[in-house]
């Protein structure tokens, strides 16, 4: 299978990351959303959002959007619970990081990271802070109580919510006072098969 994606993007991460967890074999195929790969009209074609991560499975076919690549590539295994409630929390948690994670962590650190923190986008990446910290302490709240998400083990809920969590400091999100989450964060980064971003 092939995966169209951004080194630096969390997203695309999610992937990767849970790609070698699981052992599977992703052809990486860059793209660079800065230079606007992703509104070519050989890339809309395969995704009309043009966005990434895109995944090409090995039929031709495509799927987007990662909590979906996610759920996809993890079906059959033990990151993805067979239990109809532990199922639902999967989603809930992979809800929560589109909502009321993604959109401030991730993009003070898109404002940050990709943009340099131009002058004229200051003002929203610093209002990004408060909100993004109020998702930290949802996560906080739960990884005090359990070492994964659902529970004792990791699921592709963790994976969700770790891409972007663990490099919120890029988008100026201090972790020090979350100490179950940086436990949490040690934690993933201790299984076996763990790919660091930006790692081939």
């Amino acid at each position: 299978m092939n995966l169209y994606g951004d080194t630096r993007s969390g997203n695309c991460y999610k992937i990767k990351l849970l790609s070698s967890l699981l052992d599977l074999r992703l052809v990486w195929i860059g793209i660079d959303i800065m230079a606007g790969d992703t509104r070519e009209e050989d890339f809309l074609g395969r995704n009309p959002n043009g966005k990434i991560p895109l995944l090409e499975l090995d039929d031709g076919r495509f799927l987007a959007e990662s909590n979906a690549i996610l759920h996809y590539l993890a079906e059959g295994s033990d990151w993805l619970p067979t239990d109809r409630f532990e199922s639902a929390k999967v989603l809930q948690w992979q809800y929560f990081e589109q909502y009321s994670h993604e959109p401030y962590i991730a993009v003070a650190r898109f404002i940050n990271l990709y943009l340099g923190l131009p002058d004229d986008k200051r003002a929203e990446y610093e209002a990004k802070q408060a909100s993004g910290h109020r998702a930290l302490e949802v996560m906080e709240r739960q990884l005090v109580s359990t070492p994964f998400l659902i529970g004792l083990h990791p699921t592709i809920a963790d994976i969700s919510l770790y891409a972007y969590t663990h490099v919120a400091h890029e988008g100026g999100f201090d972790l020090s006072g979350y100490p179950g989450i940086r436990a949490w964060l040690a934690r993933i980064a201790a299984l076996p098969g763990y790919q660091a971003m930006g790692e081939d």
